[in-house]
């Protein structure tokens, strides 16, 4: 993270057209980050700085082969003074990424809070600074330098997440996300707490690597492994520690015919992201498409798990199907056993209906992805 010497930092914008400095600023480098000093004690006389010497400001920082970082002043892509108004840092230890985040009225829904959605893309927030802050993700989403080599990004095959108190308009949560890295996949955790520090929220996801170019989804090396271990911790820890839990289970195919559908849903371009597909969020809209009106009237969508199986593009068509599910125990996914403290999740089974949901290609194709989705009944206030 870049840090700014000699400016205040409670207010950053206002600093930078209170600087005084005659001359682009240096750029310095301690261990390893690179760090700016916007303001010269060669010039008594106040002045404001222009968009252009703004522009000045921006130290870059990239990976070299071994994985570490270098400053390069002139590179695209680089860090900037802006990144002070993030909210967010490193643990203490390194292995573990914490922000802060308002919720902006685009990101709240019908209920007035935030909606699934949002706390989703907040989630892909937090992961993706946490790679940028390690030097990571300068082309891709939080692909090492052998990866780049190799043409191979990070895409989500499986997403579960969890709300026990959405946020509303105006509201700051915090998210703390980590990650494991593993020959056929990364696996990354997230917690969320409100301001207070109490837990409103859990997710975990597993990332697999793809050839950029063939499509296909190809094992890490040696070599990838050790570039993103060291900022693993070095221990398991999962957002969700408990045998039973929902991240577990494990997803059966819906069967035919649906209780409920959508069918043709397009994959617009505002729907892709860097990696040239469409994004892991958007299949959540997908899915909840088809769900009946009077489940979002009564219910509050409590639990949401995605097993993705194939990508769309721009302008694929896809169907989305639904089904209520019965509340019954399910097979659980071995690999992600592990072991974490955190908060404990207690249901009313009585105020809580479950639904199976399946994405596939327009026309009875392919299966895309398929899901379940866990709903309580709102509380009357």
């Amino acid at each position: 993270m870049l840090s700014v010497k000699g400016c205040n930092a409670p207010d950053q914008l206002r600093s930078l057209t209170q600087c005084r400095s005659v001359t682009p600023p240096k750029a310095l480098t301690r261990r390893g980050i690179a760090v700016v000093s916007c303001c010269s004690s060669s010039s008594t006389s106040p002045s404001s700085i222009s968009a252009s010497r703004v522009s000045n400001l921006v130290v870059s920082e990239r990976t070299n082969g071994s994985g570490g970082v270098v400053s390069n002043p002139s590179s695209n892509g680089s860090a900037s003074l802006l990144e002070e108004l993030r909210l967010g840092s490193l643990a203490e230890d390194g292995l573990s990424y914490k922000e802060k985040f308002i919720v902006r009225s685009y990101e709240v829904g019908i209920n007035k809070t935030a909606t699934m959605e949002a706390i989703a893309n907040l989630l892909q927030e937090a992961a993706c600074n946490q790679v940028q802050t390690l030097g990571y993700s300068t082309d891709g989403m939080g692909t090492s330098y052998t990866m780049r080599q190799l043409h191979l990004i990070w895409v989500t095959a499986r997403m579960h997440i969890e709300v026990y108190n959405y946020p509303a308009w105006g509201d700051m949560i915090e998210i703390e996300t980590w990650f494991e890295a593993g020959r056929v996949g990364t696996r990354r955790d997230f917690v969320v707490k409100d301001a207070t520090g109490t837990v409103i929220g859990r997710a975990t996801s597993k990332w697999v690597a793809m050839n950029q170019d063939t499509r296909r989804l190809q094992k890490v090396n040696d070599k990838i492994l050790e570039e993103i271990m060291s900022h693993a911790p070095r221990t398991p820890r999962l957002a969700f520690p408990e045998e039973d839990n929902c991240s577990l289970k494990k997803i059966p195919k819906l069967e035919e015919p649906a209780q409920y559908s959508k069918l043709g849903l397009k994959a617009r371009r505002a729907d892709l992201d860097m990696n040239q597909h469409v994004n892991n969020v958007t299949y959540i809209g997908w899915l909840l498409e088809s769900l009946p009106q009077e489940i979002i009237d009564t219910h509050e969508l409590r639990k949401v798990t995605l097993d993705y199986r194939r990508e769309c593009q721009h302008d694929d068509t896809v169907d989305s199907l639904t089904s209520m599910e019965l509340m019954d125990n399910a097979e659980a996914i071995p690999e992600l056993n592990g072991t974490n403290g955190s908060a404990t999740e207690r249901k009313h089974e009585e105020d809580c209906c479950r639904f199976l949901h399946f994405v596939r290609f327009s026309g009875d194709g392919p299966e895309v992805n398929r899901g379940r989705t866990e709903w309580r009944r709102k509380s009357t206030r």
